[in-house]
């Protein structure tokens, strides 16, 4: 779902395209801005901020970049109801100006302006904006009960009334609108991105979305399975310390399917692991799961089921990356017993969204009749499933997706369900990949992270190097609507520690959904080179 601690990723800034055509404005034009008239909006701010680094400390968010250009700053707040507050930012750059804008997502339930995403957007020469989806984290979850049209701000208005603002002040601030607007935007953010598309196709020519949590209603769904699960006979409870060995008994199961035993299941859906393998003979111990952390496991892999119909809520866990400290530590078992991540998520949206009743508990859930409930009062508002493109296809747009295998947070299943119903909607799969393409990351965390190769670009990650289109899906996107050059395969790379100062661990194809990096057969494993796409 993304959280603030992801925002650290995005102080690695990568460089601009190779290429692109820098422009300048005015610096004293920024200032001028406060007088710039909006419907239903105040500019609250216009700051010239000069280039170096950069630092913001309010409630709630504290975020610094090194390194960044000069810029003008625009705060603004926007209201399209009476009870609509949405706070956005603008960045714009005074001399490096590529002649684009690049609005980027949120994570989580959102509350916050994220500066860590647009920073590395500002360094690459956009012009690029953010909201805070028109509430405040530090107030907690008093947003939701009672404030209806907040809830609206968060599903989808807020990004959208951000787009047309932005533009608004860009055209302003530089004398004229951007040639291409694009969108940026993993977990909510990802959400946020199909939004975008099937909503309101006329905002962005192109999107990149990440590990969308675009089936909401149905995700914190699983949230509350995988709570229950877990919790509700307090002998199911796995700790983490017992993740390690679940790990190597899927990889000593699965590891060689790909052809090549090198830690990582490129394709875990091949993958048929049953936990009971490591049932406990004697005492329990870190090595073993007792007989009810099995049935918890399998719970947890298979994902919640209605239990009158049997048909799938939502797709469960992939196998192969649980004890990775983004992983299943994380988001399912946490450091203690209800410490996850996807605890948090679930019970907020059932007991604030669902119910409207604080003190809700998350042992009643009904996977029937309550799952029906939260669709018919919230899927309208929060879920981004749409598989009609048409729109957005028809004005030229295109679509980059790519989820981790390893994701715990959101079930990677979720996006090729999502893929697969576009291409059966929009008449199969060549002509859906005309203008949509999907790319699934071996090991791969949620958005980045992770033991696999998971440098490739994207909003949360370290830069790529080079930063070219067959290294990094932002050029890889710009290219293809600017120049009609669709993606093939992308270079994900995998550095020591995620830190490319220390090196290269690993390079590997992404290759475009339903195609899967095979190896050849020749050389290191571990070189891109040696995989093709097949």
């Amino acid at each position: 779902m993304g959280s603030n601690k992801y925002l650290a990723f995005a102080l690695c800034l990568a460089c601009c395209g190779a290429g692109a055509k820098l422009a300048g404005a005015d610096p004293s034009a920024c200032a001028r801005l406060t007088d710039l008239k909006i419907a239903e909006t105040t500019i609250t701010a216009a700051d010239l901020v000069p280039a170096g680094s950069f630092k913001v400390a309010s409630p709630g968010q504290n975020f610094t970049a090194p390194d960044l250009p000069e810029f003008c700053r625009v705060q603004a707040v926007t209201r399209p109801t009476p009870d609509s507050e949405i706070r956005l930012e603008v960045w714009m750059p005074t001399s490096t100006w590529n002649g684009r804008f690049e609005q980027v997502g949120n994570g989580g339930y959102a509350g916050g302006i994220a500066y860590g995403f647009m920073a590395p957007q500002l360094q690459r020469g956009f012009a690029t904006a953010s909201t805070d989806d028109g509430h405040r984290s530090e107030n907690g979850n008093n947003w939701i009960i009672g404030h209806p049209e907040k809830v609206i701000d968060f599903g989808y208005r807020a990004v959208h009334e951000t787009s047309v603002r932005a533009k608004t002040i860009i055209d302003a601030f530089y004398g004229k609108q951007p040639a291409v607007s694009y969108f940026n935007g993993c977990s909510d953010g990802g959400r946020e991105a199909l939004m975008e598309a099937q909503r309101f196709p006329d905002d962005f020519k192109g999107i990149i979305v990440g590990a969308p949590a675009n089936f909401w209603t149905h995700l914190v769904t699983a949230f509350v399975w995988d709570e229950q699960a877990l919790l509700d006979d307090p002998t199911s409870y796995i700790p983490a310390t017992k993740l390690p060995a679940l790990q190597a008994a899927v990889l000593a199961a699965c590891d060689a399917l790909d052809g090549v035993e090198d830690g990582l299941l490129e394709d875990p859906s091949r993958c048929q692991f049953d936990p009971a393998v490591l049932t406990c003979k004697g005492a329990d111990g870190v090595d073993c799961l007792t007989p009810a952390q099995v049935a918890a496991a399998r719970k947890i892999y298979a994902g919640p089921n209605n239990p009158r119909t049997g048909k799938q809520i939502f797709p469960g866990y992939a196998p192969g990356a649980e004890a990775g400290g983004g992983n299943w530590p994380a988001w399912i078992v946490g450091k203690l017993p209800n410490g996850g991540f996807q605890f948090s998520f679930g019970n907020v949206f059932f007991a604030h969204m669902v119910f409207e009743k604080p003190q809700w508990e998350f042992r009643t859930l009904n996977f029937d009749s309550d799952v029906t409930l939260a669709d018919t009062k919230m899927a309208s508002i929060l879920n981004s499933t749409n598989p009609d493109l048409r729109r957005f296809q028809a004005r030229g747009g295109k679509l980059i997706q790519y989820h981790g295998w390893a994701d715990a947070a959101i079930a990677p299943a979720n996006s090729i369900n999502y893929y697969q119903s576009v291409v059966g909607k929009m008449g199969g799969l060549e002509k859906t990949k005309a203008f949509y393409r999907l790319y699934m990351v071996p090991a791969m965390s949620h958005c980045a992270g992770g033991a696999g190769p998971n440098s490739f670009g994207a909003i949360i990650q370290p830069p790529t190097h080079p930063a070219d289109a067959e290294n990094d899906v932002v050029q890889a996107l710009t290219r293809w609507v600017e120049s009609g050059v669709a993606p093939g395969s992308i270079i994900a790379t995998k550095y020591k520690d995620d830190d490319p100062k220390k090196g290269v661990v690993m390079t590997r194809p992404l290759c475009p959904y339903p195609q899967h990096a095979k190896w050849t057969g020749r050389g290191s494993v571990f070189d891109a080179a040696n995989f093709v796409c097949k």
